[in-house]
């Protein structure tokens, strides 16, 4: 059992933001969803607790019940190796879209192919192609 989890914080767009991770890469899977009901802090319907996996590595998130005034910072993001060059494409243009590019999708000299962008949540990936 994993027992340190990356654990991501939304207002109101967790289940969203999971469809969207677990589409982009193989052995991704949301596993659990507990919503908050009605009468409870947080909106009904809206995540009160998740767990999905990105390439088998398990992840936590949240709808936030509470309004705050920090959201996700570049300084911590998700690092991927993506195992081909198409996986490395794909997920680069999908998770850019509506968000930005921190470092292009290029080489580097400390990697063959390597990218870092912002998604639409303002969650950041680093994403590097796995070495040959």
């Amino acid at each position: 059992m994993q027992k340190v989890h990356t654990f991501l914080m939304f207002e109101g767009k967790a289940e969203e933001a999971m469809n969207f991770y677990t589409s982009l890469f193989d052995q991704s899977e949301i596993t659990s969803i507990a919503r908050y009901g009605a009468n409870e802090a947080g909106i009904e319907g809206s995540v009160f607790q998740a767990t999905f996996s990105l390439k088998g590595q398990e992840l936590m998130c949240i709808d936030s019940s509470i309004k705050h005034e920090f959201t996700f910072t570049p300084a911590i993001s998700l690092y991927v190796t993506c195992d081909t060059e198409e996986e490395i494409d794909a997920a680069f243009e999908k998770l850019s879209e509506d968000g930005g590019v921190l470092m292009p999708l290029a080489p580097y000299p400390f990697s063959e192919k390597f990218g870092w962008v912002a998604d639409k949540y303002g969650v950041t990936w680093q994403l590097n192609l796995a070495s040959k």
